[in-house]
């Protein structure tokens, strides 16, 4: 008997490209897919929990679920639910096994928690869409912004080799894909952990200009330069490091981490497809050899998406977001200046821990500034384990988040209408 399997994916495009890759996994045991709940023997519920509504829809869903457990699918195979994601993620890294615990506690109907890291890159993702491809370039994210639970549930900012996303690109055009996104958190910083090794990444955010002239590297004209000969890299890493010389940001007296993206955004978009995209970008990190390389290859895209999440220097600092709004209306207009016909799309966040009218009112003010194509707008709600919910009070009622969302959906989302 063929067993089957159906996957529901909450969430980012991130989650996406993670079931492509689940699918991939059960198709080399000799399984295929089901065409719905009813038809199947597994049952894959790939998570999202950047909001409460998110995890709302899934208990809904898994509670739904149950009745088929008691009339299962033709065959007399068991029904089994496996739920991975962003909820499992953050539970696999809480150390106490609380939340782990309620998760079961929540869904005892759940036959296991598989965390996402366990399905690995050995299988060809199965793609429904034959012209478009979501392509991994790293996961995890090292920034801590304090609403953000992104750190918890995927963990430390780990990049995938170099050659290794080549390869599946270049797979990918001879296959003839026409368009391809390279997905990560935080894309402006893909290599770093290649570079440095990850273990040295997040120590590094706050530290002052001596540690790096005292230490591996040396800064010239704004750069970093590597002295490759007393770094040790990865024996496994077949990218050769020294042919680049990482790309460094200096951002409000701070320097930030080496970066290869800018260099691998190149070798992707020389391979000729018709659209390249990105997803997604910090304000802080967006560096003028990014800017270049997009300005000079057509193909890449003219729409970047750069989440703000609010436009008042106040807010922001408590997001611990690492720009002011006139650090990102510059970046906006460097961009444009540089990139004729570009669109910026961008996420809000209303509601935030203490924004008070004044506060909201600069972001609408920004955002008029701007001119944003389309706003991924949310209301702000707790996340467990971020600073926000450690320290902060969500003192915004619903009535005035839902206020303040409607006036940007209407800023921004319904102008076309």
């Amino acid at each position: 008997m063929i067993l089957r399997y159906y996957i529901k994916t909450f969430g980012c495009q991130q989650n996406k490209a993670d079931s492509e890759r689940i699918a991939a996994a059960f198709e080399a045991r000799g399984m295929k897919p089901a065409k719905g709940y009813q038809d199947a023997n597994y049952i894959v519920i790939n998570t999202c929990m950047v909001r409460q509504s998110a995890e709302d829809r899934v208990y809904g869903l898994v509670r739904n679920l149950a009745k088929l457990k008691i009339n299962p699918p033709a065959g007399g195979q068991k029904l089994k639910i496996i739920i991975t994601g962003c909820m499992v993620g953050v539970a696999h890294r809480d150390k106490t096994g609380k939340l782990l615990a309620k998760l079961k506690e929540r869904m005892p109907e759940v036959d296991e928690f598989l965390p996402i890291e366990e399905v690995g890159f050995d299988n060809e993702p199965i793609r429904t869409n034959k012209t478009h491809a979501w392509i991994p370039i790293s996961n995890g994210c090292n920034n801590f912004c304090t609403f953000c639970v992104v750190p918890f549930t995927r963990g430390r900012e780990i990049s995938r080799p170099f050659e290794d996303i080549i390869a599946e690109a270049k797979k990918l055009k001879e296959q003839g894909y026409k368009e391809i996104t390279l997905l990560g958190q935080n894309v402006n910083s893909y290599g770093a952990d290649l570079i440095l090794g990850k273990e040295n990444i997040q120590v590094m955010r706050d530290l002052p200009k001596t540690y790096f002239e005292n230490s591996k590297f040396k800064i010239q004209n704004s750069k970093l330069q590597l002295k490759t000969k007393e770094l040790k890299f990865n024996e496994n890493l077949k990218l050769k490091i020294k042919n680049y010389k990482p790309v460094y940001v200096k951002h409000l007296g701070r320097y930030r981490i080496p970066t290869l993206f800018p260099y691998l955004l190149e070798e992707v978009a020389k391979l000729g497809f018709e659209k390249v995209d990105f997803i997604s970008s910090n304000p802080w990190d967006f560096s003028d050899e990014l800017i270049e390389v997009i300005a000079k290859y057509p193909n890449i895209t003219r729409t970047i998406h750069l989440p703000v999440q609010s436009g008042d220097d106040n807010v922001l600092k408590r997001m611990n977001r690492w720009y002011s709004a006139s650090d990102y209306i510059s970046l906006i207009s460097k961009i444009k200046n540089k990139i004729p016909n570009v669109k910026f799309t961008t996420d809000i966040i209303v509601g935030f821990c203490g924004e008070t009218d004044e506060e909201f009112e600069n972001t609408v003010k920004l955002c008029k500034k701007v001119g944003f194509e389309k706003a991924y707008i949310a209301m702000y709600s707790p996340r467990p384990m971020t600073a926000a919910t450690k320290v902060m009070k969500d003192d915004i009622p619903y009535e005035v988040k839902k206020k303040r969302w409607t006036i940007l959906e209407n800023l921004i989302n319904k102008k076309a209408n």
